[in-house]
């Protein structure tokens, strides 16, 4: 990872186009270029295979949604977040990406699986302390209240509990939205939120995917 002053991030997006990958994309460089970081964008997986670029980020922000990767991709990147790099992202351009690369969702902690009704009302609730949620408090989305199965060392800091209207099986069920691990030596944050970009007009969805790619990429605890 780079100790220079100022802090780098590369975002990678791609894959499904309904997520609206660029968009998203675009919204979080230009906040993270507020913050001080130095931003490469691309829509290459290739970036993945230069090893000396990704030492020199801070953090690697990806937005593609399904897609695949080679072993030589997913190979550099789990070799730059091991060795110290960052890793954030959200909805499923990390949480639903490469769905035959199970090795990429161990590092993520978790993958999506379901989203019963689609488009709907639900409500997340702050479950935990951390610079990530500080100051936000619980809030409304009408969006897709993602189902995923997760890895239970992450540490979770926001969940949903779904109401089984649409799956009557999965009442009750609390399911994690935000959560951060670590990945070797690098700090991995993952938000469910963001389906289309603007889900993000959401101020307390848009603060916690933020505070996500900085507390990954070490600016912020």
């Amino acid at each position: 990872m780079t100790t220079t002053d100022t802090p780098r991030a590369l975002m990678v997006w791609g894959g499904w186009t309904g997520h609206e990958p660029q968009a998203t994309t675009e919204r979080f460089a230009a906040l993270l270029r507020e913050h001080g970081f130095d931003v490469t964008v691309t829509d290459d997986l290739n970036v993945y295979t230069d090893a000396a670029l990704l030492a020199q980020q801070n953090v690697i922000v990806q937005c593609v949604t399904m897609s695949t990767i080679t072993p030589e991709q997913v190979g550099g990147l789990l070799d730059a977040v091991r060795g110290g790099v960052g890793f954030a992202g959200w909805h499923g351009g990390a949480g639903d990406s490469f769905r035959n690369t199970p090795e990429y969702q161990y590092m993520v902690g978790g993958q999506w699986v379901a989203h019963p009704g689609n488009i709907i009302d639900y409500s997340v609730q702050i479950t935990a302390e951390h610079a990530i949620t500080r100051g936000v408090g619980d809030f409304a989305m009408h969006s897709e209240q993602y189902y995923l199965h997760t890895d239970p060392s992450n540490t979770v800091l926001a969940t949903t509990t779904f109401t089984g209207e649409h799956d009557p099986w999965i009442a009750g069920t609390v399911m994690p939205v935000a959560w951060t691990r670590r990945y070797g030596q690098g700090r991995v944050a993952y938000c469910a939120l963001g389906h289309v970009d603007t889900d993000f007009e959401v101020p307390q969805a848009r603060e916690l995917t933020l505070r996500s790619l900085l507390w990954a990429a070490g600016r912020l605890d």
